[in-house]
């Protein structure tokens, strides 16, 4: 199992080729490499040459870090056909850097829109026509998150769309902080997804459910929102010890394959700090069950 560090908390204070050592001083010894404007940004075309992913592929090294996974969030079910056609593109230059990376695993969202939830997922599924090859040429695993406001949200649900794709290289995310919009047990859907599971990311949110749903006030009611939060652990009202006891019932944390990432982006003030703590309660949420 690799233990990784997100580091967007530190994309403002640092430069992507100083993310390696970042990681290792902090005590890492892998790194997730999540959306950056030098190398995979948000929605458009990847930015770095075969240059670039040598140069990033060689601060890693320097530094003693492995990167665990890439994560591109791209249009690939968008509703609007050109945005899709375009971010087909985009994922085939992943997928390339993935490889040249020397990585296999990779982590996204659903994406598309959840007031146009049918028009997304056959989006979805066109755009699988071309990217399965791809990826089971390449020996990629590819593992999606039901995002807030991605066209599926709901964990069960999610996990039969990622079923329907049909092929063993895809699996699913399970986002700690996302655990209150996924409606569903956090057991019920890691039993679901069983060795399908290959990503979680460790942050605490408040149940937005909670006090009749009035946790959180949006004015005017009845907005369109999704709230949540990547706190520290403990700071919110996931519950940990069932979530790595999952973990453990499905054999995730003996799989020398998974990626447990920590991902917490409200504190960039204490960032360093809070990358330790999290280091070190992971550890210890993982000790627990052994």
């Amino acid at each position: 199992m690799k233990i990784a560090l997100d580091p967007t908390p530190f994309h403002h204070s640092h430069g992507l080729m100083e993310f390696p050592r970042v990681a290792a001083d902090l005590g890492y010894e892998w790194l997730q490499l999540t959306p950056h404007p030098d190398m995979i940004p948000f929605f458009n075309h990847p930015k770095a040459d075969d240059d670039y992913v040598k140069a990033f592929k060689k601060s890693c090294k320097d530094a003693g870090v492995g990167i665990a996974s890439t994560l591109p969030v791209l249009r690939w079910s968008g509703p609007d056909e050109d945005a899709r056609e375009a971010a087909v593109r985009y994922w085939k230059r992943v997928i390339r850097i993935t490889a040249e990376l020397g990585v296999d695993t990779i982590g996204t969202e659903f994406s598309g829109r959840p007031e146009k939830a049918e028009e997304s997922e056959r989006a979805f599924y066109r755009s699988m026509e071309e990217i399965v090859p791809l990826v089971e040429k390449e020996g990629i695993k590819v593992f999606i998150d039901p995002h807030p406001d991605d066209f599926v949200e709901n964990g069960l649900a999610a996990w039969r769309v990622i079923r329907g794709i049909n092929s063993k290289n895809f699996g699913m995310v399970y986002v700690a902080s996302h655990t209150f919009h996924m409606q569903e047990a956090p057991l019920e859907i890691m039993r679901a997804a069983g060795d399908r599971l290959g990503i979680v990311h460790v942050s605490d949110t408040m149940d937005h459910t909670r006090s009749h749903g009035l946790r959180y006030i949006s004015n005017p009611p009845g907005n369109a929102v999704r709230v949540h939060q990547h706190l520290k652990v403990g700071d919110g009202d996931v519950n940990f010890d069932e979530f790595f006891g999952g973990l453990k019932e499905i054999g995730f944390l003996d799989n020398p394959n998974s990626v447990v990432c920590s991902s917490v982006f409200a504190e960039n003030e204490n960032a360093s700090e809070v990358a330790k703590f999290q280091l070190e309660t992971i550890k210890s949420y993982i000790a627990k069950q052994n």
